[in-house]
């Protein structure tokens, strides 16, 4: 814990410390794994500020000679330094800030920069767009809420700098522009810290959801690949332990026949072989149904026997599941590795027109010389027409009635990527079609296998 550890660091008598400490008593900054912005970006671009502040002040009033008054403006960068340094020497770089913490931060870095305008020219001085950093960089990190308030500070700022104009430092005496400019120059940064807002927000939000949704489809593809191990332990254990059963139940029946009828032992040996011919009809039944559920899901197989496994999964109560092979040309169907990238793709999409559907779905395989089509088509209502320009964006609702978080199109999109294959959505005049395309090469070196694989045999 980053803040324990700093605070074994430090000293306990740091007046710079003190002021981080007394920050973290008041819960304002939090664990390595609570926050996103890690403090080390944030001192980061905070020393760059001070820095770059404390060069142009002391270039401009003693190179180019414009007078400023550093009395009043040079305490406010060094509170920016001893702020930096005290949150430095306290906590380490990689510990990461909550968003309250994040968002006092920034608002502290507007109202200095707004005192430091107010000073030297108010919107009239060209570093008035620097105003928008502060904003940026709460909007793309911040929740929405913090991140509004961060922007309404930042207007506030912007309306009181051009509500109070002071003069421009110049040579000689100040310059003043008319209000006229000043109120264009108020509009323009009004409006660039609104729109620069809303945009950083947005696109760091669409970053994190995505984020999240590959975080969820990496999640779905263990799942599937654990299920996968599974059944293949499953059917290796059912076979190991057949032997050692097998033993049991002979001497289990032996003892049986020898004790004589009076023993009080004949009763529990009868059960003994009782309980191991119930043990070996359990494994009879768990390997049987393990060892050929996994020679569909392990083994080479036609894509439409597959999908034939899919629907029977996946199928429900009063809807009827076709599944057919339309060859073009004479074509053979393609012979595929039921991978688990494969396997859960068709499996979401073929779930979810048996979900949607009212009373068929259809699913056909078409082969050809350019490739391999297969269309699952459901008699359901159809996607929502508005999103269907959309789909495959996570977290998107894609059917009139209402049903999971919008991440089974994502999921199915990313997983047939990483076999080839590609993904259209559209609706029919009653229902939906979903079309996925495989190139010719794509099935080649399950195909070559499946081939070799007869040839031994």
């Amino acid at each position: 814990m980053a803040v324990e550890a700093g605070y074994a660091r430090a000293t306990a008598s740091s007046g710079l410390g003190a002021v981080a400490r007394s920050l973290a008593n008041m819960g304002w900054l939090v664990r390595d794994d609570a926050g996103r912005v890690r403090l080390h970006f944030i001192a980061l671009v905070r020393w760059i500020a001070v820095v770059g502040q404390l060069f142009t002040l002391l270039f401009v009033h003693f190179s180019i000679g414009i007078p400023l008054p550093l009395f009043a403006l040079l305490p406010a960068v060094a509170l920016s330094a001893v702020i930096n340094l005290g949150l430095h020497l306290r906590f380490s770089a990689a510990t990461r800030l909550n968003d309250r913490t994040a968002a006092l931060l920034f608002g502290y870095d507007i109202l200095q920069l707004a005192y430091l305008l107010e000073l030297t020219g108010g919107l009239q001085n060209p570093f008035a767009i620097l105003l928008l950093l502060p904003v940026a960089i709460a909007a793309s990190t911040l929740a929405r809420r913090w991140a509004l308030a961060i922007t309404v500070l930042a207007l506030a700022c912007v309306a009181f700098l051009a509500l109070y104009p002071t003069a421009l430092p110049w040579r000689p005496g100040g310059l003043r522009f008319p209000p006229l400019y000043l109120v264009g120059a108020w509009t323009a940064l009004s409006l660039s810290t609104i729109l620069v807002a809303a945009y950083a927000w947005s696109v760091a939000e669409d970053a994190r959801r995505r984020a999240t949704a590959l975080a969820a489809t990496q999640l779905a593809l263990a799942r599937e690949q654990e299920l996968s191990a599974l059944g293949g332990q499953a059917a290796a254990a059912a076979h190991l332990l057949g032997s050692p059963l097998g033993t049991i139940a002979v001497i289990a029946k032996e003892l049986v026949r020898e004790l004589p009828a009076d023993s009080p032992l004949r009763a529990e040996a009868r059960e003994l072989l009782e309980q191991a011919g119930r043990c070996r009809d359990i494994l009879r039944t768990l390997g049987r149904r393990d060892v050929d559920h996994g020679q569909e899901r392990f083994t080479r197989a036609p894509l439409s026997a597959l999908l034939e496994t899919l629907t029977q999964e996946f199928g429900r109560d009063g809807v009827r599941c076709v599944v057919r092979v339309e060859p073009v040309d004479g074509v053979e169907e393609p012979i595929v590795a039921p991978t688990p990238e494969l396997r859960h793709s068709l499996a979401n999409l073929v779930d979810n027109a048996v979900r949607f559907a009212r009373r068929e779905v259809q699913v056909t395989v078409r082969p050809s010389r350019a490739g391999v089509d297969l269309v699952i088509e459901d008699d359901g209502p159809g996607f929502s027409p508005e999103v269907l320009d959309w789909l495959g964006e996570p977290y998107l609702s894609t059917r009139h009635s209402e049903g999971g978080l919008g991440l089974g199109i994502f999921i199915a999109i990313t997983l047939l990527a990483r076999t080839g294959g590609k993904l259209h959505v559209a609706n029919k005049l009653r229902g939906a079609r979903v079309t996925v395309s495989w190139p010719a090469r794509a099935f080649d070196e399950a195909k070559m296998e499946a081939t070799h694989e007869r040839r031994r045999s």
